[in-house]
């Protein structure tokens, strides 16, 4: 499946952990992904991620890669196209779309090609968003009942 979003990634309790980044174009997610690249992020796609299923029910999980033509580019709006060193895939452990969120929001989450998966809504212009990517996937995973 071939979704039009990004995929970042950081390395948390000794795996990379995937986020999938969400939203209409121009709602800032390759704005956002560059903002969190600064912070020790890694690219894994821009625009379009390919994301599939792997392992057997019940510990099944969901990844994602680059289009091979996009691996490692991103568009800096203003720039243009521009390299970045990529990772070739990623565990995709959180998703977020832009939005208002509440102050104190419930868990959500979505479904994608069957799998649950945390979902975050976000203000992706904030200073403070890639800050609260990584404190999401540290929540996320602090309440993972399987070894990541």
């Amino acid at each position: 499946m071939i979704v039009h979003a990004g995929l970042i990634a950081t390395r948390l309790n000794g795996a990379w952990r995937g986020v999938l980044v969400e939203g209409p174009s121009g709602a800032g997610k390759s704005d956002l992904m560059l903002r969190a690249l600064e912070l020790g992020f890694r690219l894994v796609a821009d625009d379009r991620v390919i994301l599939w299923v792997s392992g057997a029910a019940g510990e099944a999980r969901l990844f994602g890669r680059a289009p091979e033509p996009l691996s490692g580019l991103i568009e800096a709006r203003g720039l243009g196209i521009v390299p970045a060193g990529p990772r070739t895939l990623a565990e995709v452990a959180l998703t977020v779309r832009p939005g208002a969120p509440d102050r104190m929001p419930e868990p959500a989450f979505r479904d994608i090609l069957g799998l649950r998966l945390p979902q975050l809504d976000l203000a992706y212009g904030e200073a403070s968003a890639p800050a609260k990517l990584r404190h999401a996937l540290a929540v996320f995973d602090a309440g993972s009942k399987r070894r990541i």
